[in-house]
């Protein structure tokens, strides 16, 4: 297993690519790479006492969540993952929410969906490879 600590953390609210970004303030953090042979990721998020009623509903349903989060730096780039809430704990007078689910290659699919789409307005060679990283670039900033 390897631990990193958690930076910033988002859920991502909505269907297909149309989310709204909620963050969520951290008090502290980590999470866990079990590197087991499922891929599972664990999250463990110190919040405070306020997110204990946003989160209550995904844990009591077990609905399926998207988080982002920034691990270890905040220059990091955010990584997604497909989690449910497993725990909720009062801890004084704050609170914990465990998750646990798997990272999301995000980056890799939008980047297959951008090539098919400008593979699909029919550009080639040096002018594919120039409209893909103008859009790369763009995008990431």
């Amino acid at each position: 297993m390897k631990t990193f600590k958690l930076i910033k953390l988002n859920v991502l609210e909505g269907q297909d690519d149309e989310f709204q970004r909620k963050s969520i303030p951290l008090i502290d953090g980590l999470i866990i790479n079990r590197e087991d042979e499922e891929n599972k990721w664990l999250i463990e998020a110190y919040l405070e006492s306020r997110f204990k009623d946003y989160f209550q509903p995904y844990f009591e349903s077990e609905q399926d969540i998207v988080l982002q989060a920034k691990i270890t730096k905040s220059s990091n780039k955010p990584a997604m993952f497909l989690v449910k809430a497993i725990d909720i704990n009062d801890i004084g007078d704050d609170c914990n929410v465990l998750f646990i689910g798997t990272i999301l290659d995000y980056q890799k699919d939008q980047a297959e969906r951008l090539l098919k789409s400008l593979l699909d307005k029919g550009l080639e060679g040096e002018e594919l490879l120039a409209a893909f990283k103008d859009t790369v670039e763009t995008t990431s900033t």
